[in-house]
């Protein structure tokens, strides 16, 4: 596939003088080559954007959800074809894949309804004859920056709600897996949008940083690893930008002896190995309180064994490889760092060998037992498929333990005691939380909520707090006297 730039409702080349190769991370094989852009590419994409921002904004808002109406028939039509270039850039399953793309299609659903949620306030007679009004209107030419776990459904968190509401975009895809967002481009050029209002460029951190200090760009929207959302947001603030940067998690999960242990069993696995463990809402160490110590690591060990890993496009697969073979071993030396400084290994997917893929990059689901609160990967984000333990002696101690960690993306429990998940979902510091679930992930009228060390900004993906980042507030003050209603 050739990958190229949108810019101003054209295909472009980009200014590149060298390329990232895309690798299918079950075969090995390169599927397409990521042109490394510049400061360049961003500037002609901010340039298209800020020159369609005067029309789009003015246009109203009825008339610019009927690009997204469209938009979500066309997805739901080529969703096949979406959910099979996932797997191969990324290396989902094809049921992952088709379910990351039905929840991007749910933000576009959640965003044709702006008109109403976009709609401004009004009080009348605050004084005698004056009123006082608030209006919404678009901040103006946004830029997402977008993960390689999600290149389908993240982008939507943002796209479809800032263009509803008046804004110009750039998108920015991951250079390791742009052929997603090509194949979506391909269906946005199929709607007939004014030129500009949505343009797309390719690259690496020089473009990131063309997009932070461009100008004319004024929201920033990332996702990823802490120490790069830190950047993002520090950078783009300096810049004078609105920036929302959604950073990395290391989510606990507490089980309770009272908990549905089957049950818990399945939902654990299918959250810490799903998607090769490389999401953010990934259940990475488990918490077991009292009596159900014993019974849960054996079967979750059972689960974590049999589990079929394999290429995604296979039948029958249930978990995929990582990202590339760089991550493969880098999740492998941080199992054996953790289990360097003290932590079982009843589990151990490292050198996994598939038949027929020898050149993936696959790590079998790994279990590590009693990694104590002193052991670096206690605190390390390893996104891999990789789950580790430690034993408790109370519902208070494990919450006390799960609000030692930095991060605060999710928490979940797992228990048939209203009152304990009721103490677990008050106390518990984490922006998602599970009760007897395992990915807290919020539908998309929901804002996707962060804590801590997993979240720099203010407002949140997705919902009514997409409407409030893309959006600037306007409050007018007017004065009628009743006199001059008379004069004419």
């Amino acid at each position: 596939m050739e990958i190229l730039n949108y810019i101003n409702g054209e295909w472009l080349k980009p200014e590149a003088s060298s390329y990232f190769e895309v690798i299918n991370p079950a075969t090995g094989q390169i599927e397409a080559k990521t042109p490394i852009g510049s400061a360049l590419d961003v500037a002609k994409a901010a340039l298209a954007a800020q020159a369609a921002l005067a029309g789009w904004k003015h246009t109203p808002a009825q008339d610019r959800i009927q690009y997204l109406f469209r938009l979500k028939t066309l997805l739901e039509s080529n969703i096949e074809q979406l959910a099979e270039t996932i797997t191969r850039e990324c290396g989902k399953t094809l049921e992952e894949a088709r379910a990351e793309m039905r929840r991007a299609i749910e933000n576009v659903e959640v965003a044709c309804g702006i008109p109403m949620m976009s709609k401004g306030e009004v009080i009348e007679d605050i004084a005698p004859g004056i009123d006082e009004l608030m209006l919404r209107q678009p901040v103006g030419v946004c830029a997402t920056i977008a993960p390689f776990n999600f290149p389908g459904m993240i982008p939507f968190w943002y796209l479809p709600y800032a263009i509803a509401l008046g804004n110009t975009y750039i998108m920015k895809p991951s250079e390791k897996v742009p052929m997603t967002m090509v194949l979506i481009f391909r269906l946005i050029d199929q709607l007939g949008l004014p030129k500009g209002v949505i343009n797309m460029v390719h690259g690496t951190k020089d473009v990131v940083d063309a997009l932070l200090e461009h100008p004319s760009v004024r929201a920033i929207t990332f996702v990823g690893s802490s120490n790069t959302a830190r950047y993002i947001y520090r950078k783009a603030a300096e810049h004078g930008k609105r920036v929302q940067a959604q950073g990395g998690a290391k989510n606990p999960v507490v089980i309770l002896p009272d908990a549905d242990m089957e049950m818990a069993t399945k939902i654990i696995a299918d959250s810490a190995f799903g998607c090769a463990g490389q999401r953010c809402l990934a259940v990475s160490w488990a918490v077991t309180v009292g009596e159900a110590r014993n019974p849960f690591l054996e079967s979750i060990c059972d689960a974590a064994a049999t589990r079929k890993v394999g290429y995604g496009l296979d039948e029958g697969t249930q978990m995929g490889p990582v990202i590339s073979r760089e991550n493969q071993q880098r999740i492998e030396q941080l199992i054996g760092l953790g289990v360097k400084n003290g932590a079982g290994i009843p589990v151990d997917g490292r050198n996994a060998k598939v038949s027929g893929y020898e050149n993936g990059a696959f790590v079998r689901p790994t279990i590590l037992t009693d990694v104590q609160p002193d052991n670096p990967l206690s605190t390390t984000e390893i996104f891999g498929p990789v789950l580790s333990m430690i034993h408790a002696t109370s519902v208070e101690e494990a919450i006390a333990l799960a609000n030692r960690n930095s991060y605060g993306n999710q928490a979940s429990i797992f228990t048939s005691s209203g009152a304990a998940a009721r103490k677990f979902r008050n106390e518990v510091e984490a922006g998602n939380i599970g009760i007897n679930i395992g990915v807290a992930a919020p539908m998309a009228q929901f804002p996707f909520s962060g804590w801590k060390d997993s979240f720099f900004g203010d407002m949140h993906g997705q919902g009514m707090d997409a409407v409030e980042f893309f959006t600037q507030k306007k409050v007018i003050v007017e004065r009628w006297p009743r006199d001059w209603a008379r004069k004419f």
